[in-house]
């Protein structure tokens, strides 16, 4: 690959469009091989800027692109739902958008700030500092990992390296491949041409080698399942009407067909607290766990001690006391108000939006015969937090259930976006996925991430299916993120010992 040597405003506009060609590569879309080619070329151009300065700018700029595109539905939720000003609006997606964006700037800088032009810096630098950059997305001002890299490789064969390195490992495997293709063709040099060609055959082969890997084994017998969509407009969910229709429609609709072992509706289902739902529709629900000797899981908010509000999903069965579960990770604005934002949130129209965190360890719920590991919306997008639910070995669970609400994002790219990072969570545990939703993606997700069933966004219905809990451990579920991170520290060193022991 010549040396690509562009002026500022064409580098940043290659860049920016780089960008939104990576997002393309997730859901949606699902051009899985599109991001290594992306993030390839902005590698050369990093490799080819003439400072590190330049370096970050380009991928400031493909930040923006990457993001502008990605989580545009950003602005739905605050123009359409959260009554924000249009240009207000508009103004704090871009802000946001540059925000991300600075994180890729960050990781091009630190790849070529600290090793100088040769082979290493495509091989092992930039793949380095691009994985602990998205990592550090995730997890800084409480993380928003939100298009991680590795989220486009669910249906690759990188996605076999998913149950032991989580998606911070297949971040960094993509950035390698990426860095590769860049080492074979720019630095023409044998030994580089043979540590490239070496690390893609690597990384393709041993991805479908570990793809046919069962790491975990359905246990017991299948039961069978419920997951009702009620596709409940945002604007009507907690206006006057909205708890007479939410009954109304999410009642019919778990009556609906032949029995089911779990019914599951979806998050804060009803625009209540618990304590506060009428009579008729506790007893409307008491009654059809009774009368169909089923269990039900539903999503609402719990007001406990008065003043403080939890965004729980409350698990009923015959002859066994209700189980709940809290959501341990709230989302910024929406759900808890950072500090020094109050103005900000206070112009958009979010009911019960300051809320409290539940406890870091909450045992799965016992029900149907399973063990249901819950978690609440945005939380599916924390990988580390999800494996919590094994703290107790001897309770360890045997399905993972999902409850959303993203009607906050109309027919937006959000919900395609959110089963894809649903199906990680199951390809990382080797646990079966159920999302229940109010639009969308409801969906049933076996073990190794594929999408069993699911109903069309944005319509009312319910689906039925039949799915088998699984026992076993993944190695990302015993150790967590840390083999990644601990993978980006070595080739961090190693970028910096090679470099010293060549006098670069």
């Amino acid at each position: 690959m010549p040396v690509i040597v562009l002026t500022f405003p064409l580098q940043a506009i290659a860049a920016a469009l780089l960008g939104a060609a990576h997002a393309l590569a997730f859901a949606p879309w699902n051009h899985g091989w599109l991001q290594v080619l992306a993030l390839a070329a902005l590698f050369a151009l990093a490799d080819s800027a003439r400072s590190p300065r330049r370096a970050a700018l380009a991928g400031f700029a493909f930040g923006l692109g990457w993001f502008g595109v990605g989580v545009s539905w950003v602005y739905i939720s605050m123009h359409v739902y959260g009554g924000m000003w249009a240009w207000l609006a508009a103004l704090a997606t871009a802000a946001f958008a540059a925000l991300l964006a600075a994180f890729p700037a960050l990781a091009l800088w630190v790849g070529t700030r600290f090793v100088p032009p040769s082979p290493l810096r495509p091989l092992l630098a930039l793949p380095a500092a691009w994985a602990a950059s998205e990592w550090l997305r995730g997890v800084l001002f409480t993380g928003f990992p939100w298009l991680a890299s590795g989220y486009a490789h669910t249906d690759t064969p990188l996605a076999g390296f998913a149950p032991i390195v989580g998606v911070y490992g297949l971040t960094l495997l993509a950035a390698l491949a990426a860095g590769a293709l860049v080492a074979l063709l720019r630095h023409r040099s044998r030994p580089a041409a043979a540590s490239a060609i070496a690390v893609l055959v690597a990384l393709v082969g041993g991805g479908e080698a570990l793809r046919r890997v069962e790491w975990t084994q359905a246990v017991g017998a299948p039961i069978r399942v419920r997951l009702v969509q009620g596709n409940i407009p945002q604007n009507l969910k907690f206006g006057p009407e909205g708890l007479q229709r939410a009954h109304d429609t999410y009642i019919r609709l778990m009556r609906a067909g032949e029995r089911a072992d779990l019914v599951v509706l979806p998050e804060s289902v009803f625009p209540l607290p618990l304590a506060y739902l009428p009579d008729h529709v506790t007893r409307d629900l008491l009654d059809f766990t009774d009368s169909r000797a089923s269990a039900l899981v539903f999503g609402i908010f719990v007001e406990d001690p008065p003043g403080r509000y939890y965004n729980s999903a409350i698990g009923l069965a015959p002859g066994v006391r209700p189980q709940r579960y809290s959501k341990r990770h709230l989302v910024p604005f929406g759900e808890f108000i950072p500090w020094g934002f109050r103005w900000f949130v206070e112009r958009m129209a979010i009911p019960i939006g300051d809320q409290e965190r539940g406890p870091k360890y909450q045992p799965p719920m016992s029900l149907a015969g399973q063990r249901i590991a819950v978690n609440i919306c945005y939380e599916d997008l924390f990988g580390a937090e999800i494996i919590d639910a094994w703290t107790d070995p001897g309770n360890a669970p045997t399905l993972l259930l999902n409850l959303s609400n993203l009607a906050w994002f109309d027919d937006s790219i959000a919900l395609a976006q959110h089963l894809q990072i649903s199906r990680l969570r199951a390809l990382e545990t080797g646990r079966p996925m159920l999302r229940a939703t109010n639009t969308g993606a409801t969906a049933i997700v076996d073990a190794r991430g594929r999408v069993v069933a699911q109903l069309p966004f944005n319509t009312e219905g319910a689906l039925d299916g039949e799915v088998r809990g699984y026992a076993g451990t993944t190695p990302y579920v015993r150790f967590g993120d840390w083999p990644a991170l601990a993978a980006i520290a070595l080739l961090a060193l190693a970028s910096f010992a090679a470099r010293r022991a060549r006098g670069l």
